[in-house]
């Protein structure tokens, strides 16, 4: 099976997130995207409650592609979100063909070198790189290729949408339409998910 993941916060999971799933499925031809929300995020500050949220609004927004799969597989441990952990699990649990893949932007993918494990990290898995900001520090990347990291930048144009400008949004009662799924915006009303965070 010619694996790829999609590892995240994922606080809330919105459309830019989707749309380079697709993108990674149409042009590397991978069986399935496995998106993996994050447990306890070891590099960011999170509210503890809404990590049943987070799961369940990934599953929701995943549901129209039946090559789009979610694992649960870090809240099954209860630790923090460390991926080299994640990614020997799942090794272990899936054949894969070649290496995992994994997508991850730019904004995360120029602190790699500081993750948990990241010396035996880089040896697991391919890197896809999704650009996040105007320029690329080329620098800084050369610097990640001498090291050993295995990587791709996909070519697909950048969706100015984040987790963070949605909460933002929600706490001053703007639409947050056309960044979430409706069955994402459904469970966010519902639940009454950022309106104090």
């Amino acid at each position: 099976m010619k694996l790829c993941v999609f590892q995240g916060t994922f606080n809330p999971i919105h459309t830019a997130h989707l749309k380079m799933a697709d993108y990674v499925l149409k042009h590397y031809g991978y069986d399935k995207i496995i998106f993996i929300p994050a447990y306890r995020p070891p590099h960011k500050n999170y509210d503890i409650s809404l990590t049943p949220h987070r799961l369940e609004m990934v599953k929701l927004a995943t549901l129209t592609n039946p090559k789009f799969k979610v694992s649960d597989i870090e809240y099954h441990n209860e630790r923090n979100s460390y991926t080299y952990l994640t990614i020997l699990e799942l090794y272990k649990n899936y054949d894969i063909e070649g290496k995992i893949n994994f997508i991850i932007g730019t904004d995360a993918f120029k602190k790699i070198d500081t993750w948990y494990e990241t010396d035996k990290l880089k040896n697991l898995v391919h890197f896809i790189v999704f650009v996040r900001e105007n320029e690329l520090d080329d620098k800084k990347y050369k610097e990640l290729e001498e090291k050993g990291y295995d990587f791709t930048f996909a070519k697909m144009n950048f969706e100015n949408i984040s987790s963070t400008e949605i909460r933002k949004n929600i706490q001053s009662g703007k639409d947050i339409s056309k960044m979430v799924t409706d069955k994402v915006k459904g469970y966010i009303e519902q639940n009454g998910l950022y309106k104090n965070n």
